[in-house]
């Protein structure tokens, strides 16, 4: 059973793969991020911790060391026994160029690679099928397992003695190994010379992607690291990111709060173009737009949902699976989100907002035009007619609805970027129309969401509490960040939201209790709010020693125990490594003052 998330994560943005400490691969879901988790042992609880993994085990198992190859996501894994003879597990799934397109096959490789002395090796494969309730069929081929069920079916290819992956048998490594998971069709070509040459060519191919980002001069490992689980949680042929690789991970111990992310919500688009901007990922960025753009293309009377499947048009109906026990036996595990039914106004202004790169940035190739302006002004009018009007908000409340501050400010924001792309592309009297349905949206905000009682600005109009997402205020330039207003509402929020060096989404009641575990994105926020008020020392330490809380390979969830420093929440979660990444470019040093000025 896999008590933490001390996990590793591969993959080739159509599928992917964790993998713990041991080298066990405990969850991957086949054949895209939102299929099913063939490999589910992460969520098997103790009541069945015989199935649903894939590992490679040693006898008398004394240690094991974690790293990747380089800037890749290439994950090795050292085993040692107790008499000091090791071996290497070579993890990845291709993905490179071949002929003028991109080869990412849904294969996962391992290879067993003999490293000190002689170890005796056993090689356990178990799937499971339909979230948990079937132990599929197995078959013997020449060089292959093939496990089958009556709609579904993948097999293992393997240059290994067969008889000794079947009977899952012990065997000593003295030579390299390949075993390749992937769909129930023949595995063409020689095993060996195909997999030695995807692991060069997918070697290749991350550390060329990774030379081409844009990093700071401070924690590059980490934005790196950060990077690359960014771009592992796209989904590269609709150009959707997803939240999280995982479903049920809870948000706090025995809390219910758990949640099916393997989808893509529109809160977070404005954010993660941001941070594909800041590194220069053009490419995925570009794609992620389109994948937004896309979506509000095909929305009928521009009502957006809160989030989608990453093939857009396909059900996400919610669910319990009733075979899989959960993260630490802590169920129930979902599957799908009850969200997208959710009325949910932000969305209209992270759409803007993230769309609205497309026509400054002159390095895509496709620039934004009249037509992608008057598609945008659907929504701009619609965020305009319902921006006071109550909704879920963005923290997704399920049994209430107010008039959230948030949505109403992305509805704001909406309006006034509206007002500057139309300045941008000479279209005057556009610019006109959108600015005055801004200032009108402000003042309305401005007059509901200050409480000058309090001294600050709420999350709800007329309210009395605040809310992390207040902190973004100064960041969508609805107030400055010397604003007396927004030093106020920093204040309050300090005051009621900090737990040490972490923030809580918020503070109050919701449909499952007060909130336990501090929300990473909002510690990045705090510390963003705090550079930005000029408190840049502060800053800085708290930022690092968030950190320090990352995972042995540099991971975070969604998460963190403000007491333990335990991460909670799904994973990799694609908000918390955004954060990071913008929170890092802005604290850094720059170049020019670490090679000269510090000299």
């Amino acid at each position: 059973m896999t008590t933490n998330l001390d996990l590793a994560v591969i993959g080739n943005c159509v599928i992917g793969a964790l993998i713990d400490r041991r080298g066990r691969i405990v969850w991957s879901c086949y054949p895209r991020f939102d299929g099913d988790p063939i490999f589910c042992t992460l969520l098997m609880g103790a009541d069945d911790p015989t199935s649903g993994f894939f590992d490679i085990t040693i006898d008398r198992f004394a240690s094991s060391h974690q790293a990747y190859l380089g800037n890749s996501a290439i994950l090795a894994t050292t085993l040692t026994d107790e008499a000091g003879a090791s071996i290497r597990i070579i993890d990845f799934v291709p993905r490179f160029k071949h002929y003028g397109r991109m080869f990412r096959p849904m294969h996962l490789v391992r290879r067993i690679e003999p490293a000190r002395g002689a170890c005796r090796v056993r090689v356990r494969i178990r799937p499971r099928f339909d979230y948990g309730a079937i132990s599929p069929a197995r078959a013997l081929g020449s060089n292959h397992v093939r496990f089958a069920s009556p709609s579904f079916g993948i097999r293992v290819t393997t240059d290994a003695p067969v008889s000794y992956i079947a009977e899952e048998a012990a065997f000593v490594v003295d030579r390299p190994f390949n075993l390749v998971l992937g769909p129930d069709e023949v595995f063409t070509g020689s095993i060996q010379g195909t997999i030695r040459d995807w692991l060069e060519e997918t070697a290749e191919y991350w550390n060329e992607w990774v030379r081409y980002l844009s990093v700071p001069f401070e924690w590059q490992d980490a934005v790196i690291r950060a990077a690359i689980a960014l771009k592992l949680c796209s989904y590269e042929e609709t150009g959707g990111i997803i939240a999280a690789m995982t479903t049920s991970i809870p948000e706090a111990g025995s809390s219910t709060r758990n949640w099916d992310y393997r989808y893509c919500w529109l809160r977070d688009s404005y954010f993660v173009v941001h941070a594909l901007n800041r590194l220069g990922a053009t490419r995925t960025m570009e794609e992620y737009i389109r994948f937004i753009t896309n979506v509000a293309a095909l929305e009928r009377e521009d009502n957006l949902k809160p989030v989608y499947a990453v093939v857009p048009d396909m059900p996400i109906d919610e669910r319990v699976a009733a075979d899989l026990p959960g993260y630490r036996g802590m169920g129930p595990v979902r599957v799908g989100n009850q969200a997208y039914v959710q009325v949910q106004n932000d969305a209209y202004g992270s759409v803007i907002l993230a769309a609205a790169q497309m026509f400054y940035d002159r390095r895509l190739p496709q620039p934004g035009d009249q037509d992608l302006f008057q598609r945008l002004e659907c929504l701009g009018t619609r965020a305009a007619t319902i921006a006071a009007s109550p909704d879920a908000g963005l923290w997704e409340y399920r049994s209430r609805s107010r008039v959230h501050t948030f949505s109403a400010l992305m509805c704001w924001a909406a309006c006034s970027r509206l007002a500057k792309i139309a300045r941008h592309i000479g279209l005057p009297d556009r610019a006109t129309h959108w600015r005055d349905t801004a200032a009108r949206l402000r003042s309305a905000i401005l007059e509901g969401a200050w409480n000058a009682e309090l001294g600050s600005f709420v999350e709800s109009f007329g309210g009395r509490d605040v809310d992390a997402s207040l902190l973004l205020m100064h960041e969508l330039g609805f107030v400055a960040a010397s604003d007396p207003r927004f030093l106020g509402t920093l204040a309050a929020i300090e005051g009621k939201l900090r737990r040490g060096d972490y923030l809580l989404r918020y503070a109050v009641p919701d449909d499952f209790g007060v909130p336990e575990t501090a929300f990473v994105v909002c510690s990045f926020w705090y510390v963003d709010a705090l550079a930005a008020v000029g408190r840049r020392d502060e800053a800085r330490e708290i930022f690092e020693r968030i950190l320090s809380r990352r995972n042995h390979l540099g991971f975070l969830s969604e998460d963190i125990n403000p007491v333990t420093g335990e991460l909670w929440g799904n994973f990799p979660q694609t908000y918390s490594m955004v954060g990071l990444i913008v929170s890092a470019m802005r604290l850094s040093k720059t170049w020019e003052e670490a090679f000269w000025r510090d000299s």
